[in-house]
């Protein structure tokens, strides 16, 4: 994880309408130096359109955005000190590797000595020395991927913004590159904002994760405290799987009808008494009956291989209790179980938390 370091954007109040549709409601957030920073959520969130913004090809209807003090906004795109790399990779293809990355460098008109040696160092940086003559259409999805990334970082921006980028991947390409992006941003010391629709992309790359809906702003937070402690009900719902109560707060946790009292704590502020509980499948034990909190019957059981997940029906609860634990398990299908959880792993949450 990165040290603390001085906010490098602030963005403060941006809104942005298309018609009807807000995509941007009143977003504030700040994005630290040589920070990974992702911008998560589901399709129609608003974070491309933050991504835009950022990158000048959006105008915001009201809001400021700087880039350390200096104001983003009134700089036109090719003005800022900024580089984003398309989901598309938008490589030459009639152009080699070393072409395709020197391109920018060129257009700017640097000596030629100095093109040559920062396109040699960073193809060195990502791994493609090898492939410097080669063109595009011969490499695999990662390598075009590579290459892509090192045309952005050969101009040294201060920011990189990059859209859905392992995307095109498939999932065993695309979970090596995740920890590639990681090293390379480590490496090269810029600043990432990423966007992603992909969870499991952002928790394991970013340094910290603002969690986007409907054009606003949910959580900002580091991956464990978004998936130990979220704010909200969409926060808990859309990072990770979780097992919810919904019921009404009493001093020992939620009183849920039909189940009883399940015991959790509130982190934050509650505004009415309706609130939902909200605990992660692998923080419930399979306990002896005297330590019990809830009883039910094994309906299914799946093996992945480090771990079991145990899908338990407890009467009066309308969908089924999953429990996660490593590697095997003795438990069958049919059996009678016993569930438990420690107060301080389920997190109550009320309506606007």
């Amino acid at each position: 994880m990165n040290a603390v370091h001085a906010p490098l954007v602030r963005i403060e109040g941006v809104s942005r309408s298309f018609g009807d549709v807000v995509a941007l409601d009143s977003v504030s957030m700040e994005i630290r130096e040589n920070e990974f920073f992702a911008l998560l959520g589901p399709s129609g969130c608003g974070k491309t359109t933050l991504l835009r913004v950022l990158a000048g090809f959006s105008e915001p209807d009201s809001g400021s955005v700087t880039l350390g003090g200096l104001d983003l906004l009134a700089l036109p795109p090719n003005k800022r000190p900024i580089n984003l790399m398309f989901q598309s990779y938008a490589l030459f293809p009639h152009m080699s590797v070393e072409k395709n990355v020197a391109y920018g460098l060129e257009r700017e008109g640097l000596p030629k000595d100095e093109v040559r040696d920062r396109v040699a160092a960073v193809l060195t940086t990502v791994g493609l020395t090898d492939k410097a003559r080669t063109r595009p259409t011969q490499l695999s999805g990662g390598q075009r991927q590579r290459v892509a990334l090192a045309r952005a970082i050969v101009k040294r921006p201060k920011l990189l913004l990059l859209d859905e980028p392992l995307s095109a991947l498939d999932r065993k390409v695309r979970s090596e590159m995740q920890l590639e992006l990681k090293r390379l941003q480590h490496e090269v010391g810029i600043t990432f904002v990423v966007v992603t629709h992909d969870q499991e992309e952002a928790m394991s790359m970013a340094d910290r994760i603002a969690v986007m809906s409907a054009g606003r702003v949910q959580q900002i937070d580091t991956p464990v405290d978004l998936y130990q402690r979220p704010r909200t009900m969409f926060v808990a719902d859309f990072i990770g799987s979780s097992n919810t109560f919904a019921g009404n707060r009493v001093d020992a946790g939620i009183d849920v009808d039909g189940v009883g009292i399940l015991p959790g704590h509130a982190p934050w502020p509650l505004a009415t008494s309706l609130a939902t509980l909200v605990v992660r499948p692998e923080d419930i034990e399979i306990c002896e009956p005297a330590a019990a909190l809830l009883a039910g019957v094994v309906i299914d059981i799946q093996f992945y291989g480090g771990s079991s997940t145990i899908a338990v029906h407890v009467d009066g609860h309308a969908t089924p209790i999953i429990v996660t634990c490593q590697g095997t398990t003795a438990v069958e299908r049919g059996a009678q179980v016993h569930l438990a959880w420690s107060p301080e792993k389920a997190v109550i949450l009320g309506e606007e938390a």
